[in-house]
Order: structure tokens, then sequence, then C-alpha cells
């Protein structure tokens, strides 16, 4: 079977870091790295000080969520996109997530937009349409793409409902024609929800479907872990390391590997 390739999605919220973090992830084996160049607006706040049972202090930064955005202005965006163009080693998938999918970009979307074509321009091999975008500015990008010989990711974020296994299913085939990969994301609130979308990426298997299907929260890794027997073409995955990583439906690189190792993969 084809082993899928893998793309670390970048955690850093500056050029420098993430550089730093494509690097590491290089290294570590990467097929492509994400740019989500809208975690380039995420202000890092300082730890909060909490106290445990024992009356220990200790110190717990608070979820990405609850960061503060910077202006649009403060990101020099033509700079910024030459810098990562320049330090990165890994070929990219360019992403500028919108705030109704479940990103952090601080602009208008007419200015999201612009950045997207900027990130074309400077010849990534792939970039990230969301099929919400309106239809003629997004034909007017998947000309751009085409022309620039840039790949396009088309995508699904369900950030609060995960549909059915048949909808997920429909959701992909309808929109083959608006990507190379249709990527489907949702947000898993629980097993039955997880099972939706291992059903849906079951089904799709023999279908000559070229997609990417995942979920965020707990049970949301299992189509990433037994990806190539599900024909994704693409596996997202992390440079994080932390404990429990898997509740949030995350794998860190290595450990996905080493996981398609021990299941023979």
């Amino acid at each position: 079977m084809a082993e899928p390739k893998v793309c670390v999605s970048l955690e850093a919220i500056t050029v420098e870091e993430m550089i730093d973090e494509a690097t590491r992830a290089n290294i570590a084996g990467a097929d492509y790295v994400e740019v989500r160049f809208d975690k380039l607006y995420l202000s890092k706040p300082d730890p909060v000080i909490m106290v445990n049972d024992d009356g220990e202090e200790y110190s717990k930064m608070p979820p990405i969520e609850e960061w503060g955005v910077k202006d649009f202005s403060e990101i020099d965006v033509e700079q910024s996109i030459s810098t990562l163009k320049e330090g990165i080693p890994v070929p990219v998938v360019f992403t500028v997530r919108a705030v109704r999918e479940g990103g952090f970009f601080a602009g208008t979307e007419e200015q999201r937009l612009e950045i997207l074509e900027q990130g074309i321009h400077s010849k990534v091999s792939f970039v990230d349409l969301e099929l919400s975008i309106e239809s003629k500015s997004r034909e007017k990008l998947q000309k751009l793409a085409s022309e620039s010989n840039c790949k396009i990711i088309a995508s699904i974020h369900e950030t609060k409902i995960t549909p059915k296994a048949d909808d997920i299913v429909s959701n992909i085939k309808d929109n083959a024609s608006k990507g190379d990969i249709i990527k489907f994301c949702s947000t898993v609130n629980n097993h039955q929800d997880a099972l939706q979308v291992f059903q849906a990426a079951n089904s799709l298997v023999g279908q000559n479907s070229t997609h990417s299907i995942m979920g965020l929260g707990n049970g949301g890794d299992w189509v990433r872990l037994h990806a190539p027997v599900l024909e994704q073409a693409i596996v997202y995955a992390t440079m994080m390391n932390h404990f429990r990583l898997s509740d949030k439906g995350l794998i860190n690189i290595r450990d996905l590997r080493n996981a398609w190792a021990l299941m023979e993969y």
C-alpha cells in the first residue's frame, strides 16, 4: 500500500520560530509543513499562576483560543512570506485560516484573500482554500494557483457539530473538482463523532478519491493512525509532544511513523 505523505502543521507564532520548527520537522521526516500564516497574528500571554490541591503553585498557559490577537498592520506580510520562503527547507502548504473555521486571522476577508494570493505567487507547493470562500473569489485564486503550478487543498472545517458519515462522504465527493486534495476536519465531541469520521474515511476506500480526513478531539486521531489502509493522501501531524496529546486528536510525527511501522503499514 502507498504510504500517505505527512504534513507537520507548524504551531509557531513568529516567522523565526516557524523556520526553526520547520527545520526540525524536516529532520523528523516531514514531507510538507503547513505554514499557518494566521497564527502570526496571535499574541502569546503570560502563564497564569495556579495552586494545586497541596497548596503548591504552578504555571499554566491559557488555551490558544483565549490568546490575544495583533492588529493586521503589525505584520509585514510581504517580508514575512519572503523570509519564510528563504528559510523553510521543506515543501509548504500555505494556510491563512479564517476565524469562521477555527483560525486566528486578524484582518478582513479581503485582506486574507490578498495574503493567499501572495502565498500562491511565492510558489508554495500547496495553498489551502476553504470551500466556504465566496465562489467568485475562490475561482480567481484557483486560476492563479493553476498558473503558478500550485496545488490546492480544498478544505472544510466543522468547528461545532460532526456530520454523519454519509454527509461527510457526500461533501468530499461533491467537491472533488474544487482542489487536488479535499480536506475534511471536524471537532470531535465524543467517540460517536470519532466513529462518524472513521466510517466516512473507510467508506471512501477504493473510490479513487484524493482526500484527507481527520478529527480534533478524543478519537480524532484514529484516521491518522490508520491512514495507510484508509488511503489518505496527506496526514497532518505535529511536532508537539505533550502528555495526552491524543485527547486533542493530534499525533507527533515520530509517534505516527512508529505506529505505522508497528502495525506494518
